[in-house]
């Protein structure tokens, strides 16, 4: 049942009981009409996105992917991986189709009612690997953040066919596919940037030897400039492969300093960056860059990330072909599901994950 809306949620309880416990996430909260932001999603100062810091004349690197092999989009890829850590790749393999229908699942789940939703909740979804959440880490966080989120990793098609929610299960499982030749173009590009010529078995495993893919659901927000849609990080992937709608809301920090450049939106785009994963396997030669969602307020906005991340089980550190070729290594090996469990047991913190691997 929805409170009453003199003040709804000045009790903590309440709001953690509406949005968590029942399942009615941000989504629940924007359709009750609220006129103001409920002071749990109120954010430290410094955590708002400050206008005055976007640079609006910058852009991250646009990548033509028609032809992949020519030595210079081999380059402007590694640049872009090196300089950037972010960029956009058009003309690329992955059906335009695969992706609207993986956009139009991503609003057919969350158009279902909280009580469906909620079966896949931490608390009631029968494995770790399917899960229906809101903000990052609530337990942990002192200010939430404006997003639900389906997360979907993927084991096996039987267990994705036994345990996704039907309503998406089968796009996101094309979308997955479909991708995974982008996936394997732009790594066999990074590797051969950093002298390593042959990815084996052992090496694709270790650079993508796990995916999971995320639906992301930022709901219409009343202030939304006291919140934000995803707070300041970087992905602990080797590449994130990200879907955005045309709302737009994505913003990067700039090399230097504290300024923030937009991502527009451009049709049938993907936007790729780098995880931390893959900083420490190059040994700092391509870089994992901070990135954040603004709240909107007057558009509902998707997004469809595919994490590509080693397995659990392997180690991480810089690649032996760099190490041998004479590199000082500056980060450890490390357990990627310790590196993982790092992450996700605090809120978002910008870079801080990376020293996690720090020599």
């Amino acid at each position: 049942m929805a409170p009453t809306l003199a003040d709804p949620f000045h009790d903590s309880s309440a709001l953690r009981e509406f949005v968590i416990n029942q399942g009615n996430g941000v989504k629940g909260l924007s359709e009750l009409g609220l006129a103001a932001l409920p002071k749990q999603y109120i954010q430290p100062l410094e955590e708002r996105t400050c206008m005055t810091n976007i640079v609006p004349q910058e852009s991250i690197p646009i990548i033509d992917m028609s032809n992949w092999k020519d030595p210079q989009v081999a380059k402007s890829i590694c640049d872009a991986a090196s300089e950037w850590g972010f960029f956009q790749i058009v003309n690329h393999d992955v059906p335009i189709d695969v992706l609207e229908n993986v956009k139009d699942a991503t609003y057919k789940f969350f158009r279902l009612p909280a009580e469906v939703k909620n079966k896949y909740s931490k608390e009631h979804s029968c494995s770790n690997n399917v899960r229906f959440g809101t903000s990052f880490t609530p337990q942990a966080e002192k200010a939430l953040e404006w997003k639900d989120y389906l997360s979907l990793f993927y084991v096996s098609e039987e267990e994705s066919s036994a345990l996704w929610p039907s309503v998406c299960r089968e796009q996101v499982l094309d979308y997955m596919k479909k991708s995974e030749v982008v996936i394997k173009q732009l790594l066999q590009v990074l590797m051969k940037g950093l002298n390593v010529d042959e990815i084996d078995g052992t090496k694709e495993s270790l650079l993508m030897g796990s995916m999971r893919t995320n639906l992301n659901y930022y709901p219409k927000c009343p202030n939304p400039e006291l919140t934000v849609g995803v707070g300041r990080h970087s992905d602990v992937s080797t590449l994130t492969i990200l879907l955005q709608d045309e709302i737009g809301g994505l913003f990067v920090r700039e090399n230097e300093g504290d300024n923030w450049i937009h991502v527009p939106p451009i049709k049938d785009s993907l936007v790729i960056n780098v995880g931390d994963a893959l900083q420490i396997l190059s040994n700092g030669r391509y870089r994992s860059v901070e990135h954040r969602v603004v709240a909107n307020g007057s558009n509902n906005r998707i997004s469809v990330p595919i994490f590509v991340n080693p397995r659990p089980t392997d180690m991480i550190g810089p690649l032996l072909e760099l190490i041998a070729s004479g590199e000082k290594p500056i980060y450890k090996q490390v357990l990627y599901l310790d590196y993982v469990k790092h992450f996700f047991r605090k809120a978002h913190d910008g870079k801080k994950t990376v020293g996690f691997a720090e020599l």
